[in-house]
């Protein structure tokens, strides 16, 4: 498992294929908390360490480079663009997704704790599945290469607005737990 993936399409890896995706990325109009950039380390499902280094690259825009075992491995390196936004008490993450997933963008909740780890959530598929038949919000079960996923066709003010509520708190699902790198 490559640790990036775990962030943009964490439940393809960890939650058994399920993956919600939108039509629309976050807009780049808000800056990342200055805590989110630098070099986290983690796990993989082998025990293999993995690095993530997030810089800003732009105007609100933002890249991670991913590599296994040394933070400093540019041959093994991927590099991931994406943008954040805040709404309620949560951060978002936002970013494409390949061809082979839908090509349409991965939206993720991520946490800075005061214990120093940065903590990613993922949206439970099975209750956007439910909120889609209630009529909560319009959207579609789509099957990908890696297993059934929900596009969300509701528009970004709509969804947020959904999770924002504090009654829906249980659709979000923790996917990754890093630490800070020591330099």
């Amino acid at each position: 498992m490559r640790i990036w993936h775990a962030l943009v399409i964490a439940s393809v890896l960890l939650l058994g294929g399920c993956l919600a995706t939108f039509r629309e990325p976050l807009p780049a109009s808000e800056a990342a908390p200055i805590p989110l950039l630098g070099t986290w380390q983690g796990e993989d499902d082998w025990g293999e360490d993995v690095f993530l280094r997030i810089s800003r690259v732009g105007n609100h825009q933002y890249r991670a480079v991913r590599s296994e075992g040394d933070p400093d491995d540019l041959d093994s390196a991927e590099e991931y663009g994406f943008t954040v936004a805040r709404h309620g008490r949560r951060w978002y993450l936002s970013a494409g997704l390949p061809r082979r997933l839908g090509g349409n963008f991965a939206i993720l909740g991520f946490e800075l704790t005061r214990g120093g780890e940065l903590v990613l959530f993922n949206l439970d598929v099975t209750r956007l599945l439910r909120e889609i038949e209630s009529g909560r919000l319009a959207g579609e079960a789509v099957d990908t290469a890696e297993g059934e996923g929900v596009l969300i066709r509701s528009a970004l003010a709509e969804v947020f607005t959904y999770l924002d509520d504090p009654a829906n708190a249980d659709v979000f699902i923790e996917v990754a737990r890093l630490q800070r790198a020591e330099q």
